[in-house]
C-alpha cells in the first residue's frame, strides 16, 4: 500500500506565512482525502506526523521512502503546484542535484572492476593535458571520486539566487567549467586535505566518456541506470524541463516591503552539474538505487568499498567514493544529499541495508546552508531521536 498524505491549506494562512505576491496566494482546491493508515512501526507513525501541514514555508511536497528492518513505508505530503493545489504526486520526477554522484562514482568504480580504469593512476592517463604545470603532484582517479585532488571551483553564473536565475535559460558548458577550474592551479597538493566539490564529479563525467566512447548519460545508463531498474532516471542536458509528471518547485524571495515572494524555479538548465549534478530521477529509482548499490548488483568487491571508504589522515574527512560517513548512537549511516533551486533530496542507508532512506522536498531554499524544518523532521523520525544527519550540497 503506498499511503498518500495531502493537507488542506487556505489561502489567507499561506498568504500570513509567505506575504504577498503573484504565487504566493493560491487558492488550494477541494477537502483532503482521508489521512493514509501509517502502520505499526514507530517510525513509520513519525513520518506520517513529519511530513503532516505541507504546503509550508519551507516546503510545498514532500516524498518520502523508508526500508529495512520495521519493513517498507512510502508517503508523500503537499501538493504539485500551488496555482492548482493537487496533491502531490508520490511518484514524481525531481532534479536530484548531488546525489548524481553516487551514480557517476557506481559508473567509475564498475569501469575499474572491468579493468578498465585504474583508480591510483593519474587523471592524465586517461586525460591528457588535461592539468596545467601548476599540478606537480599527480591527481589520481581516487583523488577526484574522495574529494582530495586540490582542483578549484570553475567558472559559474553567479553567487546569488538572482544572477542564477537570470540564466536559467542559458548553457554553461561542463567543458568550460573544467578549463576555467584548471586555470586556478591547485589549492593544495592531490591527498593533503579533503574538499567537496563539483569540479572533482564534472572531470569523472569527461573521464567515463573518454573510457567508454559514449556520451556521459548513455554510458552511466549502460553502467548504472539499467543495471539498477532504474527506469524512471534520465539526464536533462540543456533541456530546463522535467519531462513527465513532477511536482513543481519554488524558490522564496524576499521583497522590498519584507514579504516573501515564491517564484517558480521548475524549469531550469543545470547543463554545468553534469555528471556532478544533472540527474532528474524518483525516489523509488533512489531507493533502487542503493539497494542495487550495497547488495553488490552494481560495483563488485573489491571495488565497492571505496563507497564505504574515507580516506585515513585528514581531519575531517567525512566523504568516500560518492558518499559521506554519518555516525549515529554507534551505527555508521551512508548518505547523499543534494540540492537543486527548488528541491532538495537525501538518500541514506546502512553498508547492510538493514536501514534505507530517501526523500525529496520541494523546497523553497533548497541552497540554504540551514537545514530545512521539514527534512530535519523526516530524518528524526526515520532514526527514531532529534539530531538530523548532516546535509551537503
Amino acid at each position: 500500500m503506498r499511503p498518500r498524505r495531502r493537507t488542506t491549506l487556505l489561502a489567507a494562512s499561506l498568504v500570513l506565512a509567505l506575504g504577498a505576491g503573484p504565487l504566493a496566494a493560491p487558492a488550494f482546491a477541494s477537502p483532503a482525502p482521508p489521512a493514509p493508515v501509517c502502520g505499526t512501526a514507530p517510525s513509520h507513525q513519525a513520518l506520517c506526523e513529519a511530513i503532516e501541514g505541507l504546503p509550508d514555508k519551507s516546503t510545498t511536497a514532500a516524498l518520502v521512502r523508508l526500508g529495512g528492518t520495521e519493513g517498507a513505508w512510502h508517503g508523500s505530503s503537499g501538493v504539485r503546484d500551488l496555482v492548482s493545489g493537487r496533491a502531490a504526486d508520490p511518484d514524481a520526477r525531481f532534479r536530484a542535484g548531488s546525489t548524481t554522484k553516487v551514480v557517476t562514482a557506481a559508473a567509475v568504480l564498475r569501469l575499474a572492476a572491468q579493468g578498465e580504469v585504474d583508480l591510483d593512476a593519474s587523471v592524465e592517463r586517461y586525460l591528457p593535458g588535461l592539468l596545467g604545470p601548476e599540478f606537480t603532484t599527480p591527481v589520481t582517479v581516487r583523488n577526484l571520486l574522495n574529494h582530495t585532488s586540490g582542483i578549484q571551483p570553475g567558472v559559474s553564473w553567479g553567487n546569488t539566487f538572482e544572477e542564477q536565475y537570470a540564466h536559467r535559460y542559458d548553457t554553461l558548458t561542463p567543458q568550460r567549467v573544467v578549463k576555467s577550474a584548471v586555470a586556478k592551479g591547485p589549492a593544495f597538493d592531490a591527498g593533503e586535505q579533503q574538499q567537496y566539490l563539483n569540479i572533482n564529479y564534472t572531470i569523472l563525467g569527461m573521464l567515463i566518456e573518454k573510457v567508454t566512447g559514449r556520451p556521459y548519460a548513455s554510458g552511466v545508463a549502460r553502467l548504472v541506470l539499467r543495471p539498477a531498474k532504474m527506469w524512471h532516471t534520465y539526464f536533462p542536458g540543456t533541456d530546463p524541463r522535467i519531462r513527465g509528471p513532477h511536482n513543481h518547485g519554488y524558490q522564496a524571495v524576499s521583497q522590498p516591503d519584507g514579504t516573501t515572494r515564491l517564484v517558480d524555479v521548475t524549469e531550469w538548465n543545470v547543463a554545468d552539474r553534469w555528471a556532478a549534478g544533472d540527474m532528474i530521477s524518483t525516489t523509488a529509482d533512489l531507493e533502487r538505487l542503493v539497494t542495487a548499490l550495497f547488495s553488490g548488483r552494481i560495483v563488485p568487491e573489491p571495488q565497492l568499498q571505496e563507497m564505504f571508504t574515507v580516506p585515513t589522515g585528514i581531519t575531517g574527512a567525512s566523504y568516500s567514493a560518492g558518499l559521506q560517513r554519518y555516525e549515529h548512537q554507534g551505527t555508521t549511516y551512508w548518505l547523499k544529499s543534494g540540492a537543486r533551486p527548488g528541491y532538495s533530496t537525501a538518500i541514506a542507508a546502512t553498508e547492510d541495508l538493514s536501514f534505507t532512506l530517501v526523500y525529496s522536498l520541494s523546497d523553497t531554499d533548497a541552497k540554504d546552508t540551514t537545514p530545512n524544518p521539514v527534512a530535519k523532521r523526516i530524518e528524526a523520525a526515520a532514526l527514531k531521536q532529534r539530531v538530523p544527519a548532516p546535509r551537503s550540497a
